[in-house]
């Protein structure tokens, strides 16, 4: 006998029954708003990855860890009789709507572009431009005092900084073109070896925040996500240090054995082992 195929509403009916004070989990029953969100941003963190190894066989379940999150949020909001997750949904594709009048021109569902004019006849341009607009009204019904007032605080601090400077740029406090960018760098990195000389370790800490800040503005300006670009330089590292592990292993030593030469040596052999066409992927990430 087939297994059922299980619907939305079925997974809504689990979640019910999970906090359900008589019937449910005892782990469930102890979790709140704030328990939940360290899970949140690891499940989103397993798609990512998923997605960057392109193991789609594994999308369908980590989608799914990702969506019971959403699932146990509204479960907390309809226990409290604020909102469900109908009023999610419902939110959702009102806001949708609302942002894409190219796609929608009269705000309704049903409603679509007159025949003829296709998605490539609609400059990306003024797609972005309305997009932002209605952005800045909604942060004006909610009584916003900064454009930086929704950058969520909790996001992982190379996305937050990209944020609040795209956030920034957009109301023209930018520099004019990349090479600023690169002298803010350099200046940057220049208090940070000022700070070390003058033996304030606690500065010099200080101005790497800076400097952080200052590469993730390049990242930007090139439209890389600097999230993205440390990823795929974290996965570069660990698989080259991998191949120094290996090495050594292959001569029966172990790191602890081996000089920092030696070390290096094998480091620049598994760069060199990697194909040429890996810098390019790497970039694209």
């Amino acid at each position: 006998m087939s297994e059922p195929r299980y619907g939305l509403d079925d997974l809504l009916t689990l979640m019910a029954v999970l906090r359900d004070a008589d019937q449910g989990c005892p782990w469930d029953l102890k979790q709140d708003w704030d328990s939940i969100v360290p899970h949140t941003l690891e499940e989103a963190y397993e798609v990512a990855d998923a997605i960057e190894r392109r193991a789609y066989e594994e999308l369908p379940g980590e989608l799914g860890d990702l969506l019971f999150q959403v699932v146990y949020y509204a479960q907390f909001g309809a226990e409290e009789g604020r909102f469900d997750f109908h009023d999610v949904v419902h939110a959702l594709t009102a806001k949708m709507l609302r942002r894409h009048p190219h796609v929608f021109p009269e705000g309704t569902l049903a409603s679509r572009r007159p025949p003829g004019v296709s998605a490539e006849a609609i400059e990306t341009r003024q797609v972005h431009a309305r997009w932002e607009s209605l952005k800045a009204e909604e942060r004006a019904e909610r009584d916003a005092h900064s454009v930086l007032d929704d950058v969520p605080r909790a996001l992982p601090a190379l996305s937050r900084a990209a944020k609040l400077a795209k956030r920034a740029a957009r109301v023209g406090f930018d520099w004019p073109d990349e090479g600023g960018v690169i002298a803010k760098i350099r200046e940057e990195l220049d208090e940070v070896e000022e700070a070390l000389a003058a033996g304030d370790r606690r500065h010099a800490a200080e101005e790497v925040g800076d400097l952080l800040f200052a590469v993730t503005n390049l990242a930007r300006r090139l439209k890389a996500d600097p999230e993205q670009c440390l990823r795929g330089t974290n996965a570069k590292f660990e698989r080259r240090f991998r191949r120094v592990e290996a090495a050594l292993a292959g001569e029966g030593r172990g790191l602890a054995e081996a000089s920092l030469e030696e070390m290096e040596d094998h480091w620049q052999a598994a760069k060199r082992q990697e194909p040429a066409t890996a810098h390019s992927e790497e970039g694209a990430k």
